[in-house]
């Protein structure tokens, strides 16, 4: 059996965005820190994509500030967030940018990799997955970045979702 393929692109994007909102989804913000400068905004499009090598993929709006500086920076931390902390996913999500100056203030947060290098941010309380980015892939809107784990902070037990454009909590 093949697949059909239809060259009608009948389907709307926001038909797409409206399906997507029924899927729950782990809530991260990721983090980088370079020559760009130290930038982070929250984000739900990620995975794991190899135990070997270890890396992660994570999917950034085209023209947005966060995928500029991770495409000059290199590198990238992805920090899932557990369910308590859904004020720091707003904040990252810039629903406060209008009275900030820095997302990052009053966030506990750490850049030591202990090396004197500039790390991308680790946000305390989360689990972080510290990148060094290997691939960028244009893709529509998006930019599809691939990075090598290279290290790992933090354990959460319940990780902050997202469904229906609203938080939910994590069901056991």
């Amino acid at each position: 059996m093949q697949c059909r393929v239809e060259n009608d692109l009948s389907l709307k994007g926001d038909e797409f965005v409206a399906a997507m909102r029924q899927i729950a989804t782990t809530v991260a913000v990721v983090t980088t820190n370079g020559p760009a400068g130290k930038h982070g905004a929250t984000v739900s499009s990620f995975c794991s994509v190899s135990a070997d090598p270890p890396s992660m993929l994570i999917c950034l709006h085209d023209s947005s500030r966060i995928a500029e500086c991770v495409k000059i920076n290199k590198c990238f931390c992805i920090n899932v967030l557990p369910q308590e902390m859904s004020a720091v996913a707003d904040r990252f999500a810039g629903r406060q940018d209008d009275t900030l100056i820095d997302r990052f203030d009053d966030v506990d947060h750490t850049n030591d990799n202990g090396d004197n290098h500039p790390a991308s941010p680790f946000i305390v309380g989360a689990v972080a997955f510290h990148c060094q980015l290997k691939t960028n892939h244009a893709s529509g809107s998006h930019r599809v970045m691939i990075g090598r784990v290279e290290h790992i902070d933090g354990r959460i037990e319940r990780p902050l979702t997202y469904l229906d454009g609203q938080y939910r909590p994590w069901l056991v």
